[in-house]
């Protein structure tokens, strides 16, 4: 999940003035001088400049582990320092487990990539019969189904009462919104759809089955498969969000139901283990293969192309030449060598695992902070390092990008509020719009008075509740109570034409929202009162 605020990392390019026969010079100011790389006073440097509280580093090289260590605090107001074994919730970087144990169930001839999805899980089914048919076990991992940018996130995210197997359920209620295989959309969904396979092929619970086959071959004894067991272990980070733009710690949001796709929690001494197997093609230390070098490639062959977009012009030199998603890992180059990586986001942490196959390198920045370009500006630091590039100052051309980017929505969101009919009312009286709602996905909402307020509520998702306040004519915004989320949205109803309500619908209000919250995807309808 989340991969909506992070930037694409790209390098400053300076022009130079040329000049004619006896014309004066054009003289450019001097650049800054780049400060020569230190692993420990950029890190310390990235944890002050974007204010993170503690961060973990892993750095393996031709077979060896470099680093592997902590720095900064576990817990703001808590001295505990962050070390190599401090567990970090990595988010989306599970999906890389969950793809390397269906590699090694195909090395098994338990299935393979090709199967329909339905030859594994009967009663699978996507909103479209032909997709359902079609739909392989390879296609669960590939962001191709034609699902819409993290589409039906709201059924596990955050934390909701639905099983596995209800949000598996009710994909076929969740409408395309391109044909299938035509385009890349990043999905969480049917990472869930793969871990139950898992599951059903091992006749354990996905968290088993990757403890038993990943990571205890591996020595990654202090990894976990859930927040719950995370929270019963002696080391481990506590999540940080901004509330206010003020760093705060946070309430953990345990996700058990969507564990194939963001389940895994590790630390540094862990993920560097993690990292050696990858770029050994699943050659273990004792010489055993925990996948084959034939399904290491598999891993690492791209599947569905990704638009290249233009980045911004400070960032500009780390465009790539190519970029794809293959099994579990997006695919793209830098300076000649091509990456295999992904990114993981949940409330309170992010997470970046990088290698370079060619360069048996592999970086992992774990952090206890929603923020992106503290890790990008750390890895293109350390990649430019290992490759032997001239260096740039990363993390001041990421500071100077994110207060820009920063400040360019708080004054796109200023004139919002200033274009609004502030004098306008709603159509209806505030007590018209009480009532149940409900969308052929999630399920129901409820919107009611309490004391002199109105409370919307998530029926499914005990966090989702807050107050409704009146923007204009007949749209409002919901503030959810949990001021962590940082996903305030308009709530906008159509009305029929005797005046009833027709429809719901819900945005989020600013664009640094986290893209799982997906309320554009919602369609609500009031549920009628039934005859007695």
């Amino acid at each position: 999940m989340k991969l909506s605020r992070t930037f694409v990392s790209t390098a400053l390019t300076l022009a130079f003035l040329g000049n004619a026969v006896g014309a004066p010079v054009a003289v450019a100011p001097p650049a800054a001088a780049v400060p020569a790389f230190n692993l420990d006073s950029d890190v310390n440097l990235a944890l002050k400049t974007f204010d993170v509280p503690g961060m973990a580093i892993a750095i393996v090289k031709d077979g060896k582990v470099v680093v592997a260590k902590g720095y900064g605090v576990r817990k703001l107001g808590d001295p505990a320092p962050v070390d190599g074994k401090t567990l970090f919730e990595v988010a989306s970087n599970s999906k890389a487990f969950t793809a390397a144990a269906l590699a090694m169930l195909v090395d098994e001839g338990k299935l393979a990539w090709d199967d329909p999805v339905t030859k594994h899980l009967p009663g699978f089914q996507m909103f479209d019969s032909y997709v359902t048919g079609e739909m392989t076990v390879r296609d669960l991992l590939t962001h191709r189904s034609g699902l819409g940018l993290g589409a039906g996130d709201l059924l596990w995210w955050p934390s909701t009462d639905f099983s596995t197997d209800e949000i598996i359920a009710r994909l076929r209620h969740i409408k395309p919104t391109t044909s299938f295989r035509s385009s890349y959309a990043y999905d969480n969904l049917l990472y869930i759809v793969a871990g139950k396979i898992i599951a059903e092929k091992s006749g354990k619970p996905w968290g088993q089955a990757i403890h038993e086959r990943i990571l205890a071959p591996l020595g990654m004894n202090g990894t976990k498969t859930s927040v719950a067991e995370m929270l019963a272990s002696d080391d481990y980070s506590a999540p940080h969000s901004k509330i206010n733009d003020k760093i705060s710690v946070v309430k953990p949001i345990p996700v058990p139901n969507a564990v194939g796709a963001v389940g895994i929690n590790t630390s540094a001494e862990d993920i560097a283990r993690w990292m050696t197997v990858l770029l050994n093609q699943g050659k273990m230390d004792n010489g055993e293969q925990l996948f084959s070098a034939k399904q290491s490639a598999e891993l690492w062959s791209e599947q569905t192309p990704i638009r290249i977009r233009e980045p911004k012009p400070a960032l500009a030199a780390t465009k790539p030449n190519f970029s794809a998603y293959g099994l579990g890992f997006q695919l793209r180059d830098y300076k000649g060598r091509k990456l295999a990586m992904h990114g993981g986001a949940l409330v309170g942490f992010y997470s970046t695992v990088l290698m370079v196959p060619e360069e048996k390198l592999g970086i992992a920045i774990l952090t206890n902070a929603e923020n992106s370009p503290a890790m990008a500006s750390l890895y293109w630091r350390i990649l430019d390092q290992y490759l032997n590039v001239p260096p740039s100052d990363w993390i001041k051309l990421y500071a100077d990008q994110q207060e820009a980017m920063h400040k360019a929505e708080l004054e796109r969101q200023g004139k919002e509020v200033s274009a609004r009919a502030a004098k306008s009312s709603p159509s209806l009286p505030l007590a018209s719009y009480d009532g149940e709602y409900e969308d052929a996905w999630y399920g129901k909402v409820t919107i009611q008075a309490e004391g002199k307020k109105r409370i919307m509520r998530f029926t499914r998702t005990p966090d989702l509740t807050g107050e409704l306040e009146h923007f204009q004519h007949d749209t409002f915004i919901v503030r959810w109570k949990e001021r962590s989320f940082n996903a305030d949205a308009y709530v906008t109803f159509a009305l029929n034409p005797d005046g009833s309500i027709e429809r719901m619908k819900m945005a989020p209000i600013s664009t640094e929202t986290d893209f799982s919250y997906d309320f554009k995807d919602l369609t609500f309808t009031p549920v009628k009162a039934k005859t007695p």
